[in-house]
C-alpha cells in the first residue's frame, strides 16, 4: 500500500453541498449503486440542514481538489449514560485511489472527531464477503459477529 502524499481530509459543513454531492457520486460508483446515490439526491436545503446538524458527520478525502473518497457517520447520543457512539454509515474510496491509505486516514480523522465529541466508541457494519472492508476494519478495531435485521416501516417497502 502506498500512502497518498497530496491528500487532504476535510469535514464538510453546511456550505459544502457541492462536495457532498460529489461524495454521493463517489459512493454510488464505489458501491455499484449509482441510482441509489445519484438518482434522487437531496436538495441543497436538505443537505445544508444535514451537514449543519450536530449528529451527522461527513469527511471528504481530496486530491487536487477532487473528492476521491469519504466517510459519513452519525453520532448517537446514549440514554443509559452521558456518552455517545459514532456509527460509520458509509466509507468508500474511488477505485483509482485505493491502496493509498485513504480509508485508514478517513477513519483516523473520524477517531479525532469522536474524541473531541467525547464518544466512547466508533462502530461499523461490513457485509459478509466484503473482504476489503473486513480487512480494513479488522486492522482498526475488534470484530463482533452480529445479526442485522431490517424492519419494514408500515406503508413502505423494504
Amino acid at each position: 500500500m502506498s500512502f497518498a502524499t497530496d491528500l487532504s481530509i476535510r469535514q464538510l459543513t453546511r456550505d459544502d453541498q457541492a462536495s457532498m454531492k460529489a461524495l454521493l457520486a463517489t459512493f454510488g460508483d464505489a458501491f455499484g449503486e449509482v441510482e441509489t446515490y445519484r438518482g434522487n439526491q437531496p436538495s441543497a436545503d436538505y443537505l445544508r440542514r444535514l451537514l449543519g446538524s450536530d449528529y451527522f458527520i461527513a469527511l471528504a478525502a481530496l486530491k487536487g481538489g477532487e473528492v476521491v473518497g469519504g466517510i459519513t457517520a452519525y453520532e448517537l447520543k446514549k440514554f443509559e449514560q452521558e456518552r455517545s457512539e459514532i456509527y460509520i454509515y458509509d466509507l468508500a474510496v474511488a477505485a483509482a485511489h485505493r491502496r493509498e491509505g485513504i480509508a485508514t486516514a478517513l477513519v483516523r480523522e473520524l477517531k479525532k472527531l469522536a474524541a473531541a465529541r467525547a464518544a466512547y466508541v466508533i462502530f461499523v457494519q461490513a457485509d459478509i464477503g466484503d473482504a476489503p472492508a473486513i480487512a480494513l476494519y479488522s486492522k482498526l478495531g475488534i470484530r463482533e459477529d452480529v445479526l442485522h435485521f431490517d424492519i419494514t416501516v408500515e406503508g413502505r417497502a423494504a
